[in-house]
């Protein structure tokens, strides 16, 4: 007879979870971005969203109005608001993306949404989940162009 040798582990004894010692000691925060074609705003609040921790937009880092919608623009935005989220003890966020949506604003989120992101996983934040929260019509008001379109 042979004997084979338990290479899995001691089904009796239940091993620690290294996820959970990972993230006991991560303080969320949510980073709602709106981003359109115009600007991108970066707003950080607590877990609950009823407080705010720190706020800034494109438009507050850049001098030129045409440049408020730019990826540097938003990267160094959020490099602002992820200093003072960090000081006030926020390592970890949830990411809400918002596009203008609406019955006739753009369902896409503007070039800045993108540079946000990676500009607060590259200064150290955590990033739990990434969700769109663009709003969707649902009938509501009749689009622009008339009963045969816009003509072009």
């Amino acid at each position: 007879m042979i004997q084979r040798e338990n290479t899995s582990r001691d089904p009796g004894r239940e091993q620690p979870r290294r996820d959970n010692a990972r993230n006991a000691n991560v303080r969320w925060g949510i980073a709602h971005i709106f981003s359109s074609y115009n600007n991108t705003i970066i707003h950080i609040t607590d877990i609950t969203s009823t407080e705010t921790i720190a706020m800034c937009s494109g438009g507050q880092v850049v001098k030129s109005h045409r440049l408020e919608s730019s990826p540097t623009a938003a990267m160094t935005a959020a490099k602002r608001v992820a200093e003072i989220a960090r000081d006030k003890g926020i390592t970890g966020v949830h990411i809400k993306i918002r596009a203008p949506g609406g019955h006739n604003g753009p369902m896409t989120p503007g070039p800045g949404a993108q540079a946000v992101v990676r500009a607060l996983s590259r200064i150290g934040l955590r990033i739990g989940f990434i969700e769109d929260v663009t709003p969707v019509p649902h009938g509501g008001c009749r689009k622009k162009g008339g009963r045969r379109g816009r003509r072009v």
